[in-house]
């Protein structure tokens, strides 16, 4: 089950709808949950979960109970968001922080004028100063041990889609002159690098992952023409640390379908590289999959594991479903994010769905 922004904690706190949310879905091979902000400086997105305080920790472990409880597996997605946030949910109303002073013009779900939730124009970023980056670093580490405390399988390292890593990763927007800037592969890698060991050392490199989203322009990211060289680069330092899996994207299911092909297309030519670079590092891809093609992407060799997303809002047993052959129920895009149970925890499973392991 792939990672999922659903903005339900209205504390920020695993409650009883998360709990039964991730124990619905617990017949997944693997669970990564939705990102789970490592400090207040990297949320931005009300609602949604963290992993930097106490009564996180707590209220994630109920969830990891629950999943546990039915022989479930899960790992916690940590996430900065960098640039994609808002003054408003930042300490002291400060800017965010990212790779750059470069802003994004997209939004964030945060306060609006009036006070109430909202989307948001993110604020203008202000960029991380080098001799900061250890502290970010540092609070990854610190919410990955967290997130054993509160029973995690592991943890995924939220390195896509416009947030803080792929800020350093893309040459386009990451200017800087240090030896984290973008002139070099080398130092564009630095920091994602950094991260991971930090996080490394407290977990062991078998309970690390990290997703990754080549080629992607979610949230106004800019077309980065050195994107092949960054990605093969950092491949190659992956597979040295033997990671649990690296985790891939295609975003052309964010893109209207006429100009979904391009991306896909480009998504898979690169895969092949990368799986040369991984070596024996398992390789995920999520993004659009169907059972058809997922399987047809396995036995072809070039992924371990197909990551659903959309598929487990509308289809908490969708394992059951695709091993019993039962059509999948459709999701309601109004209810992807932020509300109450609608839309969240009330899709039924298939009463006619094949348990796996049945004949």
């Amino acid at each position: 089950m792939a990672p999922m922004t659903r903005a339900r904690a209205l504390t920020e706190v695993p409650d009883d709808l998360t709990v039964r949310y991730y124990e619905q879905r617990a017949s997944a091979g693997l669970i990564v949950t939705e990102g789970a902000p490592i400090s207040q400086e990297g949320t931005g997105y009300l609602f949604t979960p963290g992993l930097y305080t106490d009564e996180q920790v707590a209220g994630w472990r109920r969830v990891t109970d629950a999943v546990r409880r039915r022989d479930g597996r899960i790992f916690a997605q940590l996430w900065h968001v960098g640039r994609a946030s808002h003054v408003s949910l930042q300490a002291d109303g400060a800017p965010p922080v990212s790779a750059s002073a470069k802003a994004s013009g997209d939004t964030a779900f945060a306060y609006q004028e009036d006070g109430t939730p909202g989307r948001v124009v993110a604020s203008t970023p202000r960029a991380l100063r080098a001799d900061e980056i250890p502290r970010v670093a540092a609070d990854f580490a610190a919410a990955a041990v967290n997130a054993n405390a509160a029973g995690f399988h592991g943890v995924e390292l939220h390195a896509a889609t416009q947030y803080l890593f792929e800020t350093f990763l893309n040459a386009e927007v990451n200017d800087r002159t240090d030896r984290y800037g973008g002139g070099n592969v080398a130092d564009r890698i630095r920091f994602t690098l950094e991260v991971v060991d930090a996080v490394v050392e407290q977990l062991g490199a078998d309970r690390v992952g990290i997703r990754l989203s080549p080629f992607s322009t979610v949230g106004s990211m800019p077309v980065d023409p050195k994107q092949e060289e960054t990605y093969l680069a950092l491949s190659r330092e992956l597979a040295a640390r033997d990671l649990a899996y690296v985790h891939y994207i295609d975003t052309s299911i964010f893109l209207p379908e006429d100009d979904g092909g391009a991306l896909t297309r480009q998504v898979r030519a690169l895969l092949h590289a990368v799986r040369q670079e991984l070596g024996d590092t398992p390789l995920v891809l999520a993004g659009g999959l169907t059972q058809e093609s997922a399987t047809e992407l396995i036995d072809s060799g070039l992924i371990d594991l197909a990551a659903f997303g959309r598929p487990y809002i509308s289809n908490p047993d969708l394992v059951e479903r695709f091993h019993g052959g039962v059509p999948l129920a459709t999701p309601d895009p109004a209810t992807f994010f932020g509300g109450d149970a609608t839309g969240y925890v009330d899709y039924p499973v298939a009463t006619e769905a094949v348990p796996v392991g049945s004949k």
